[in-house]
């Protein structure tokens, strides 16, 4: 029987020297701190120590908030050492969502990390009073029963790492619920393990590779890539330092794998065009002399220059993003996947890439369409269930062991899938982030300005509302056009009310007014009156790039 913990165990035996994490410390971007795989074994061994001299139950729930870190692995680790399931917390969250995660996982502890002082002073007031926590390193000033470099001076190693069953659960990861309320998704280290196997076949990963982690780990895509991925082959992970210094981290690191979603992608297109002219570059890199140096030298400032597989996911990447990219020798593989099945579902392969594709299927992964049209899969990597909530289970598994993923999609001649739509209102951010659109409507319209709103976003960062005045605000406005000055006053005032009680996913970017008339008799409304989401996003979708694009927070659309 063998676990990732296993795997790790062997890396840190075969080659204890090599550097395994290498954390920024803040200020200069060279000012790190390294982790072998035998420091790394150390810490981990002496916090599995501390968390049994704790006198948990075996097996307990045991919770993480922090930004990607050195010691968000070590602590993982650790839980998984010590006998215990660990569970993961998103570092931008409500205080009412950290309460209601740490209460329905029934965690017993908590290590708070790398976090942004703003976020966690509202976040700290969903921890109960009296929680028993441990900061790690880089963590925010403030009260802890422990602190982590405590820990370390007066712990000793665990004498002996608990034996882990590979059919027994390991996390516990929430993500978000039509509801709006976190679902507890349940992995056995089974399936973390197996898909793990799969993926470095496929990216032909070894320890020589490097990697960024930059994406949360609190979801289940970086946590496969940065750090099951890293514990099995023995490679190095690097972490980022702020989005100031991201550039900076990324030619540090110097990835071999990176992993993105095609906002950054874009951005990192927009970046090249500032220096150098789409229409200039286009013709340099038809002159077969020059066009190598300027492959490199791009790659090289972009700090992908020995990157060999670069992914993106979260979100469709468009055509001619990944045609640039291909010139300049970096094929964008796209994949697919749901922390229902630890994401082990879809990837595009090289020379097998179709623009709006995620690709075929995964090595023992099924797929099928259903009549209504939604894509089942069917993975190693599928869940246990959703902790605490048979109901939700039942309604996501086919009685045959498929997974119900909420999107709507199609498969080509060669078995390539593509992403249609969402099955429920539910939709994705670029950012990959679900976000429930009727809760955060229901704290629009009660102002009394209002009548309707609509709240989408899909493969944006963040999402944004479209709103219907009330029959006598719409009157007011179109007798006398400077009321849109009094009223728009009132909405940055609504968003910046409601935005607050909101996760940091679901934050609106903006409002938009429009003048049209939501009814049952145009299709916008259903004879029951409730708003047909699918016609007003398509209505409005023409628009919609111009109004991020624009950086206002109320927009008014066709006054």
């Amino acid at each position: 029987m063998t676990t990732l913990v296993d795997k790790f165990l062997e890396n840190v035996a075969k080659t204890p020297d090599r550097i395994y994490l290498t954390q920024p410390m803040g200020g200069d971007v060279n000012n790190v701190k390294t982790f072998t795989f035998a420091q790394v074994s150390e810490e981990a061994k002496k916090m599995a120590s501390y968390i049994n001299s704790l006198g948990y139950p075996p097996k307990s729930n045991i919770a993480t908030c922090s930004k990607n870190c050195a010691w968000w692995i070590i602590a993982d680790i650790a839980i998984w050492m010590s006998g215990n399931v660990s569970v993961p917390i998103y570092p931008t969250l409500t205080a009412d969502t950290v309460s209601y995660i740490l209460e329905h996982s029934e965690s017993k502890m908590l290590f708070v990390g790398k976090l942004d002082v703003k976020p966690w002073d509202e976040m700290k007031e969903g921890v109960p009073a009296g929680f028993h926590t441990v900061s790690f390193p880089l963590c925010p000033e403030g009260s802890y029963t422990d602190k982590w470099d405590d820990v370390m001076s007066k712990s000793e190693p665990i004498a002996e790492v608990v034996k882990r069953d590979p059919e027994e659960m390991c996390t516990i990861i929430y993500t978000s619920g039509s509801t709006g309320k976190p679902k507890g998704v349940m992995h056995k280290f089974d399936s973390l393990l197996l898909t793990t196997v799969q993926i470095v076949k496929v990216l032909n990963s070894t320890s020589k590779d490097r990697f960024l982690s930059y994406l949360p780990l609190a979801h289940g895509m970086s946590r496969w890539t940065d750090q099951c991925t890293t514990m099995y082959t023995g490679s190095q992970v690097f972490f980022a330092e702020t989005l100031k210094t991201f550039l900076q981290d990324l030619q540090r690191a110097k990835p071999t794998l990176f992993l993105s979603v095609p906002r950054l992608w874009t951005k990192f297109q927009l970046g090249v065009d500032q220096k150098m002219p789409a229409a200039k570059l286009e013709k340099l890199l038809k002159i077969p002399i020059i066009r190598t140096i300027v492959k490199k030298k791009i790659l090289k400032t972009l700090g992908l220059n020995y990157c060999r597989i670069a992914g993106s996911g979260s979100a469709p990447m468009p055509a001619d993003l990944l045609t640039w990219y291909r010139a300049l020798g970096l094929e964008l593989l796209e994949g697919y996947g749901m922390t229902e099945n630890f994401n082990y579902s879809h990837m595009s392969l090289p020379g097998k890439t179709r623009a709006g594709y995620v690709g075929n299927t995964h090595v023992g992964v099924e797929q099928r369409i259903s009549e209504e049209g939604e894509i089942q899969v069917k993975s190693p990597g599928i869940m246990m269930g959703y902790y605490k909530n048979e109901e939700a289970t039942k309604e996501t598994m086919c009685d045959d062991g498929f997974l119900k993923t909420g999107d709507k999609g199609e498969i080509d001649s060669e078995g390539r899938l593509k992403i249609t739509g969402r099955v429920k209102e539910i939709f994705k951010t670029s950012k990959g982030k679900y976000v429930a659109p009727a809760p955060i409507e229901s704290k629009l319209i009660v102002h009394s300005l209002l009548e309707l709103a609509c709240v989408s976003g899909t493969a944006f960062p963040q999402p944004h509302a479209v709103l219907q005045l009330s029959e006598d605000a719409l009157a007011k406005v179109k007798a006398d056009p400077s009321q849109k000055d009094v009223m728009g006053a009132e909405f940055e005032k609504l968003l910046s009310e409601v935005n607050p009680t909101l996760d940091g996913h679901e934050h609106l970017q903006f409002l938009a007014v429009v003048s049209d008339e939501w009814l049952p008799e145009n299709g916008f409304l259903t004879p029951t009156q409730k708003i047909k989401r699918s016609t007003i996003e398509e209505t409005y979708k023409p628009f919609t790039e111009a109004w991020y694009d624009s950086k206002q927070k109320i927009i008014w659309h066709g006054f």
